[in-house]
């Protein structure tokens, strides 16, 4: 027993450790590898290895609990491996006692191991892999560490995709017509959000009973009405400045990669993870028990918030926040998942939580200001449980639309649009019979009394549910366009045929194909980058691709082909290629989003989708590019616009 709790507790206080050695072969073992060509098709990969002096490499085990024995892994299915990983030399017989004493088969000097694989398909002139194994010492474990090598094959051929297309020049465009400068309108947009978002928050029983409180504090102890209204000033302010630091970290991550927050945002197993986030926000709403942060947290905040002026009034804010946590959380929570989805840009992320700051903070600084005021503000009450339970409602409603971003990226099928638009309907009906009084929760009133108000939310949740009804059908009133963009697209359907689900225009799938086939039928290449977790980019295929004078144009006068930014097939092993940015970083291209999104960034200088681009037959811009329009008639024009360059081009 002693063993086993020792085993743990090196496994536990080494994990940290193995972060910082993760895909390091210097510390513990520093790897070559070769490949030697045995037939048309058969390789056979070498490793040697040199293991540090007093370490261990663990190779293979059968019975050691918790140890993986050593293999080589490729991310493309056509390499087939010819059995496990086979040591030529270099290995011994251990009896672990971080194992129980158990036999396993390890590395203390030099080890030389091959792999046999064959590959099915275009030999790759680089072979990309990882080598995953794991080291030890006498009081170190470090499991899951990744060597990835890249190794020359004979006769292989490089097979690697234009990404950086030098012709294309936004700068000098044969027309000026498309979006310039139209940034500061979506951002002011999610701003406005997030401001509805604090106002919303403010309604919380988390967040409202402190109002009169705070007043409390300015006005009994500023002193004079002057310092009172500068020191509630100086609160709202700092309210909103917290809420602004908190999306820092973004930008660092944007600055080092400005893919990367696009790429988090359609990760499958973080749309997951959001989807059980957001079921447990809505079971904490419903009052079944209370997201926290850790009590000391407050404490420390509460006892500073008298230290000083400024300072102490910095520290009040900040202990707003910490305590309103179980309310604003969720909240919050939607507002950075929706940023991150949106555009994958943390500037977004920034004017959404600044807006939020801002709602939040407002109020709290006006009631300061003007404590007279508060004699209009309703009394504390059940109400606010209540508008605590709805958001608990709109959060479970939120987290469908996560697990089906999730099931979209990776075409699993498990939520069509009809089933999604289902769970919206349970939920809203659920929503309605609790404003009913029919469902209660922990903390609901034993007796509600339905007043004008409420039954105003009733018959606007009545008829939103009633809406959305005619969306499980096949028929024509299927089609939801108050709502497009949030349901998986018309074609993912339960239906073999569906009635809404447009055919006429296919867009191709592939840049080189439409090149081709744009230059055989003399017509300008229309590009649009999209993804399957995109909602501007739904909203655009069904209500202005839709319009018959653009689906005229897009059908008959373009070549159209449809760039997924967030598909996550694997590329062929030699289509994978290790590419050089502009800005002189490194960037793998492994799957065809890795391609598409980088092919974006490189050419077009943006990361977020629908983003549509013009492109005449030499590979030149021959307007600026356009981004969510959803105007049709403006769609159309920049459309026509791009013709009339086609035209004068030639």
């Amino acid at each position: 027993m002693g063993l086993r709790l020792r085993r743990i507790a090196i496994l536990v206080t080494t994990f940290f450790l193995s972060l910082n050695v993760f895909a390091q072969d210097s510390s513990f073992v520093q790897w070559t590898v070769s490949s030697k060509k045995i037939t048309k098709d058969q390789y056979q990969l070498q490793f040697k290895g040199k293991v540090q002096n007093g370490k261990l490499l663990y190779l293979f085990t059968k019975d050691a609990e918790g140890l993986d024995s050593i293999a080589v892994q490729f991310t493309d299915s056509s390499i087939v491996k010819n059995g496990p990983l086979q040591i030529k030399s270099g290995s011994s017989s251990y009896a672990d006692p971080v194992f129980d004493s158990k036999q396993v088969l390890i590395a203390n000097n030099e080890i030389s191991l091959v792999q046999d694989i064959t590959i099915n398909g275009v030999v790759p002139a680089q072979l990309k892999g990882t080598l995953v194994y794991t080291t030890g010492g006498k009081e170190e474990f470090l499991p899951a560490q990744e060597y990835l090598f890249d190794v020359k094959m004979e006769g292989g051929v490089a097979q690697t995709a234009r990404i950086k297309i030098n012709s294309i020049d936004l700068n000098n465009t044969v027309s000026n017509c498309g979006d310039e400068g139209t940034e500061g309108k979506s951002l002011w947009g999610i701003f406005l959000l997030g401001l509805v978002g604090g106002f919303i928050a403010l309604l919380t029983p988390c967040v409202f009973p402190l109002i009169p409180l705070t007043v409390s504090f300015f006005t009994k102890r500023s002193g004079s009405r002057a310092k009172g209204i500068r020191n509630a000033l100086l609160y709202g302010f700092f309210i909103f400045l917290i809420y602004i630091l908190l999306s820092i970290p973004f930008h660092l991550l944007d600055q080092t990669d400005p893919e990367i927050l696009n790429n988090i945002s359609t990760n499958v197993w973080l749309n997951i993870i959001f989807f059980a986030v957001f079921v447990v926000f809505a079971i904490s709403f419903f009052g079944y028990f209370e997201i926290t942060l850790p009590g000391n947290f407050a404490n420390k905040a509460d006892s500073k918030a008298s230290v000083g002026s400024t300072f102490g009034i910095f520290f009040m804010a900040l202990t707003l926040a910490i305590v309103s946590f179980s309310c604003t959380g969720p909240i919050l929570g939607s507002l950075l998942a929706g940023a991150l989805t949106k555009d994958g840009g943390a500037m977004q992320l920034s004017f959404g939580m600044g807006g939020f700051g801002l709602g939040l903070a407002l109020p709290f600084a006006l009631f300061a200001m003007f404590p007279n005021w508060l004699q209009s503000l309703p009394k504390s009450g059940g109400w606010l449980n209540t508008v605590k339970v709805v958001l608990g409602f709109l959060e479970l409603a939120m987290a469908v639309k996560f697990l089906s971003n999730a099931d979209l990226v990776k075409q699993w099928h498990i939520l069509p649009r009809e089933a999604f638009i289902g769970i919206w309907v349970v939920i809203g009906f659920l929503l309605v019979l609790y404003l009913l009084g029919v469902i209660k929760f922990p903390h609901d009133d034993k007796k509600i009394k339905i007043g004008t108000t409420r039954w105003i939310f009733i018959a606007l949740f009545a008829a939103a549910t009633i809406y959305l009804i005619p969306g499980i059908t096949n028929t024509k009133a299927a089609n939801l366009t108050l709502i497009s963009g949030f349901p998986p697209p018309l074609c993912y359907s339960v239906y073999k045929h569906p009635v809404n689900c447009e055919t006429s225009l296919e867009p191709l799938r592939d840049y080189e194909q439409a090149l081709e086939l744009a230059r055989k039928e003399n017509k300008p290449l229309l590009i649009d980058f999209t993804g399957w977790a995109c909602v501007n980019c739904r909203r655009m295929e069904e209500n202005v691709w839709t319009n018959p004078d653009v689906l005229d144009l897009m059908k008959n006068k373009f070549v159209v082909v449809s760039l997924y930014v967030d598909e996550r097939k694997v590329l062929p092993a030699a289509q994978q290629q290790t590419f050089t940015t502009k800005t002189g970083g490194k960037k793998e291209i492994i799957t065809v989003g890795d391609k598409w999104a980088t092919f974006q960034s490189e050419n077009f200088n943006a990361v977020a989708q629908p983003q549509y681009a013009i492109l005449g037959l030499d590979e030149t811009a021959l307007t600026k590019t356009k981004g969510y329009t959803p105007s049709a008639a403006e769609f159309k024009q920049w459309l026509e616009c791009g013709l009339e360059a086609f035209e004068k081009k030639k």
